[in-house]
């Protein structure tokens, strides 16, 4: 998919369907059920993001994979956890026909929740 420039979130994702859309949809659930109220959503690096004091988290689709993109801690953090995708110093690749591992999603978020709340505004 090449890089667009889309408004928010809900364009981003409107341009994929069936089984990539729906675990889009569950990681931006997953991500959301994580994030303080003060948090947003935005687009940045052309991909969907969750912002406070600084990007949080993103994540994207792909044609065999959801990536998401929490950065370098929580990757080595959770290296056991991660062993079984593939990964690289601040992604992990979340095949499509696998289900997504929503509390290491969780966990992984809440690590970089926790970072950016500890950033000065």
């Amino acid at each position: 998919m090449e890089m667009k420039n889309y408004a928010n979130i809900d364009e981003y994702l409107a341009n994929f369907s069936g089984e990539t859309r729906e675990k889009l949809d569950i990681i931006r659930k997953t991500i959301q059920s994580v994030m303080p109220a003060e948090a947003t959503e935005k687009i940045s690096y052309g991909i969907p993001t969750f912002y406070l004091n600084g990007n949080i988290v993103h994540f994207a689709g792909y044609e065999h994979h959801i990536g998401f993109y929490p950065g370098s801690v929580p990757i080595k953090e959770f290296e056991k956890e991660l062993s079984g995708y593939k990964t690289s110093k601040g992604t992990v690749q979340f095949p499509l026909d696998q289900p997504l591992p929503i509390d290491l999603i969780k966990n992984m978020t809440a690590i970089c929740v926790e970072r950016n709340q500890s950033k000065k505004k």
